[in-house]
């Protein structure tokens, strides 16, 4: 893949913001079960893409976004119980829910884009 590419840059950026929203809820909030969980799935999309980028083959870069974009549905599932459970606004809520949304709808394209092409 080439340089500048954005779903890695989302992703990157997505990450970042959820470790702040990390450390809100686990040391603002004292929240330590489903922040961590939040954590993992959320931080595991860019991960993923990262790996995906150094994909040895087509199989397996579908492989690495397949992945991210389970962790970004994962992800929503974690924001929608956090919200749920107040320990953020609503506000907060849907911004990052948005972001999540958007990388979902971006790695969904990108996975149907390479089965056309298998």
């Amino acid at each position: 893949m080439k340089e500048n590419n954005i779903i890695a840059e989302k992703s990157f950026a997505f990450a970042v913001i959820a470790i702040d929203t990390y450390k809100l809820l686990r040391y603002d909030r004292k929240e330590f079960v489903m922040s961590t969980q939040f954590l993992r799935s959320s931080t595991s999309i860019a991960a993923n893409i990262e790996e995906a980028i150094g994909a040895q083959s087509t199989r397996d870069f579908l492989h690495k976004i397949s992945i991210s974009y389970k962790e970004a549905r994962e992800t929503k599932l974690w924001i929608r119980l956090i919200k749920h459970a107040e320990y953020i606004t609503p506000a907060q809520a849907d911004s990052l829910l948005h972001k999540v949304e958007e990388l979902c709808r971006i790695l969904g394209k990108i996975q149907l884009s390479i089965k056309e092409k298998l």
